[in-house]
């Protein structure tokens, strides 16, 4: 899925999404942090990392702009302690993730 970025431009990979909060209801709009992983890929090659960012963004209008899925993994929730232990989940291709700001945090 990497190697296939390069037809837009550069691109982030992001391998974690945490502190993820609700802002609107109505929306299903959440915010929340990236974290442990922020790269630049360009021309189909990770060329190296990046600030963590905040971003808004609506799963619904998330899945409905995704290009590419990946093969589903087997992966542990960062949050939510005992009530999601397992997850599996594939990576997706989204166009426009809205990145909010950058974070302070590194």
């Amino acid at each position: 899925m990497v190697a296939a970025t390069d037809q837009r431009g550069p691109s982030l990979l992001l391998t974690c999404l945490w502190y993820i909060r609700e802002v609107d209801p109505a929306t299903l709009l959440l915010t929340g942090l990236t974290r442990d992983g922020v790269y630049l890929v360009e021309n189909g090659e990770v060329t190296g990392a990046v600030n963590n960012f905040r971003f808004n963004e609506s799963p619904v209008d998330l899945l409905g702009r995704a290009v590419e899925a990946g093969r589903t993994e087997k992966t542990l929730p960062r949050e939510w302690g005992d009530w999601f232990t397992r997850a599996a989940m594939p990576a997706l291709r989204v166009p426009d993730f809205n990145m909010s700001s950058v974070s302070q945090g590194v």
